[in-house]
C-alpha cells in the first residue's frame, strides 16, 4: 500500500507539468475563439467603421516581434510596448493596460508551454501561485476597465518609473541572486502566494509581472531560473481570462492587439530556440531611458484637462499606422 501510494504521487509529480501545459494550450484556445467571435460581432453591429482600421500595420507587427524577443530573454515587454506605443502616439493611454493583455496574451502562452516544459519547479508552488495570479487578475480587471482616463495615465506613469528602477537595479546587481531552491513551503509558500494575487491584480493595469516575481522568489531563497515558468506560466494564464475580459468591453486597441500577436509568437520562437540569450545590459540601460521618457509623457498627459491642447491622445482619431 506504501509502495503504490508513493507511485501516485511520484506519477502525479511527473504528469503534473504535462497536465499544466494541456490546460494552457486548451485556455489560448478558448481565448483566440472567443477573441475571434466578439470581434466578428462587434465588426457586424459597427459597420460603418471601415476594415482597415482593424487591420494591423507593419509597425504593429514589429512591435509585438521586438518586445516578446527581449520579453523570452527576461526583459519585460509591458514596459517597452507602452514606451513604443508612446513614443508613436498609437494607442489611447486609457486603452493602453487592455491593449498590453489582449495582445501579448498568446506569445505568452508560447513562452510558458516552452519553459513549463523544459524546467522543473515543485509542483505546488508552481500551481500555487499561478492561480493565485488568474485569482488577482480576475479581480482586477473589472476595475481597470472602469477607471476614468486620468487615473489610468496615473498608474501606469508610476509603473513605468518603477520599471524603469528595476532595470536598473538590475544592471547594478542590486537585486538578490537567490538560492537553490525549486519550490517552496509553509509561511513562505503562503506569502508567495498571497503575492502572485497582487501581481495578477496589477498586471491588469499594465505592471509587468516579471521582474517583481523573479525578485519575490529569489527574495524567498529560490533559484532564479525557476522563476521563469512560474512568471510566464502565471501571465499564460492570466493574460487570456484579463484580455478576454478587456476583449467584451472593447476598451482596447485592436489593430494594435493583433499586430503584437502576430509579431510576438515568433519573436519568442526565435528568441527560445535560435538566439536563447544576448548580453543584455546595455539594452536595458537603453530600455531605462526610454521607458522615463514615457513616465513623465505619461504623467504630463495625467495633468492636462480635456480641453487643454494635447490632451487627447492623437492615436483615438489618427489612421492606423502603415
Amino acid at each position: 500500500m506504501r509502495l503504490t501510494a508513493r507511485r501516485i504521487v511520484l506519477d502525479t509529480i511527473a504528469t503534473g507539468p504535462a497536465i499544466l501545459i494541456a490546460a494552457l494550450a486548451l485556455l489560448s484556445l478558448g481565448y483566440a475563439a472567443r477573441w475571434y467571435v466578439l470581434e466578428r460581432r462587434r465588426r457586424h453591429a459597427d459597420a460603418g467603421v471601415p476594415a482597415a482600421s482593424r487591420r494591423p500595420g507593419w509597425l504593429d507587427g514589429l512591435t509585438g516581434f521586438v518586445a516578446n524577443f527581449f520579453d523570452t530573454l527576461g526583459i519585460g515587454s509591458f514596459a517597452t510596448t507602452t514606451a513604443i506605443f508612446k513614443l508613436r502616439h498609437r494607442v489611447a493611454d486609457e486603452r493602453i493596460p487592455a491593449t498590453l493583455n489582449v495582445g501579448h496574451a498568446l506569445p505568452t502562452v508560447a513562452q510558458a508551454l516552452i519553459f513549463i516544459a523544459v524546467v522543473s519547479v515543485d509542483l505546488t508552488t508552481l500551481v500555487g501561485m499561478i492561480a493565485a495570479a488568474v485569482a488577482g487578475a480576475w479581480c482586477g480587471v473589472g476595475v481597470v476597465s472602469r477607471l476614468p482616463r486620468r487615473a489610468i495615465q496615473i498608474g501606469m506613469g508610476v509603473a513605468l518609473v518603477i520599471s524603469a528602477a528595476l532595470f536598473a537595479a538590475a544592471n547594478l546587481e542590486w537585486l538578490p541572486g537567490g538560492g537553490e531552491a525549486l519550490g517552496l513551503h509553509g509561511a513562505r509558500l503562503v506569502f508567495a502566494v498571497a503575492m502572485s494575487f497582487v501581481l495578477g491584480a496589477l498586471m491588469m493595469l499594465g505592471i509587468g509581472l516579471y521582474a517583481p516575481c523573479l525578485i519575490l522568489v529569489s527574495l524567498l531563497g529560490m533559484n532564479p531560473i525557476a522563476a521563469f515558468p512560474i512568471m510566464m506560466g502565471a501571465c499564460a494564464f492570466l493574460m487570456p481570462v484579463g484580455g478576454a475580459a478587456f476583449v467584451r468591453t472593447g476598451r482596447y486597441d485592436l489593430a494594435a492587439a493583433l499586430g503584437l500577436t502576430v509579431g510576438g509568437i515568433p519573436g519568442v520562437l526565435i528568441a527560445a530556440f535560435v538566439v536563447k540569450s544576448l548580453p543584455l545590459v546595455w539594452l536595458r540601460w537603453l530600455v531605462v531611458v526610454v521607458v522615463l521618457y514615457a513616465a513623465a509623457q505619461m504623467l504630463m498627459s495625467s495633468r492636462r484637462r480635456p480641453s487643454e491642447p494635447g490632451a487627447g491622445n492623437r492615436a483615438a482619431s489618427a489612421p492606423p499606422s502603415p
